[in-house]
């Protein structure tokens, strides 16, 4: 199992959740996450342990992006097919993504990680500019990989070539009903 798909299931990620997070939307705000938490953390220099009720807002909202919106109607915008391909990426031990896509998700994710060690120690030391160079790695890293999931989903949404009755390679992935 990926370590993704463990990180799928701890937030009981399911095939509806998974087509409701492809909405724009979700994605798109689900870059707030971090800048919240960062908020959240910071303001222990003003309200102490009562810290813990903004940082469990964030991980509240971190957890209810995926399910609040609604499928996407088409799956034509960048973010949709951004976690598609994360989608195929999760499952890459069950079907094989091509070579060419497998080392750069794994090098942009340590970098990201790299940039979350940097918003950590930032955010502790009450260094704005440590904090801010961090997010900048963590969200080039994060917006590199999933550009990358777009080109993978590219590459793994038709149906496998030579076959007498085409399957889909993720047959989960069909176009939702208008």
């Amino acid at each position: 199992m990926t370590l993704e798909r463990t990180i799928a299931r701890a937030f009981v990620m399911d095939d509806a959740r998974w087509m409701r997070h492809a909405n724009p939307w979700s994605v798109v705000l689900r870059f707030t996450v971090l800048p919240i938490l960062v908020l959240a953390f910071w303001s222990r220099i003003w309200i102490g342990w009562w810290v813990v009720i903004p940082v469990l807002i964030a991980l509240l909202w971190n957890w209810v992006n995926p399910r609040i919106f609604p499928p996407p109607r088409s799956f034509d915008h960048w973010t949709s097919k951004a976690v598609l391909g994360e989608r195929a990426w999760m499952n890459r031990d069950i079907v094989p993504v091509p070579a060419w896509h497998r080392k750069v998700p794994n090098l942009l994710s340590v970098i990201s990680a790299l940039g979350m060690l940097g918003v950590a120690w930032g955010v502790l030391i009450f260094d704005i500019w440590q904090t801010l160079l961090g997010m900048v790695i963590v969200y080039s890293g994060k917006v590199w990989f999933l550009d990358r999931m777009v080109w993978l989903w590219h590459d793994v949404k038709d149906f496998p070539s030579g076959q007498e009755e085409p399957v889909p390679v993720f047959p989960i992935f069909s176009k939702p009903e208008d």
